[in-house]
């Protein structure tokens, strides 16, 4: 589970290994073996993983089904517009789906 999360987060956000690597000090062949199941991270390169693709560790690790997204500081007005586009791709998704 881990290693296919860290595959689709990597991916989302359109980063290569090379660029997560780099991005957590580690080499490519550590992010390939993470995502290939072959090693687990450790825990302080979990806390990383977690902070470059803003979720949790629960989420990381399977624990966690939902995804938050810190708007703390963003005036109410844009927080608002936010909401609605999370509600407006949750709908288009359901309408695809059905």
């Amino acid at each position: 589970m881990l290693n296919q999360q860290i595959r689709i987060l990597r991916l989302a956000r359109k980063m290569s290994q090379v660029e997560l690597a780099k991005a957590l000090g580690v080499t490519k062949q550590s992010v390939s073996n993470w995502e290939n199941d072959n090693i687990q991270p450790s825990i302080d390169m979990l806390v990383k993983l977690a902070k470059i693709f803003s979720v949790s560790t629960d989420y990381l690790l399977g624990m966690e089904h939902c995804q938050s997204i810190d708007l703390t500081g963003l005036p109410e007005d844009v927080v608002a517009h936010i909401r609605q586009l999370v509600e407006d791709f949750q709908k288009l998704l359901h309408n695809r789906q059905t």
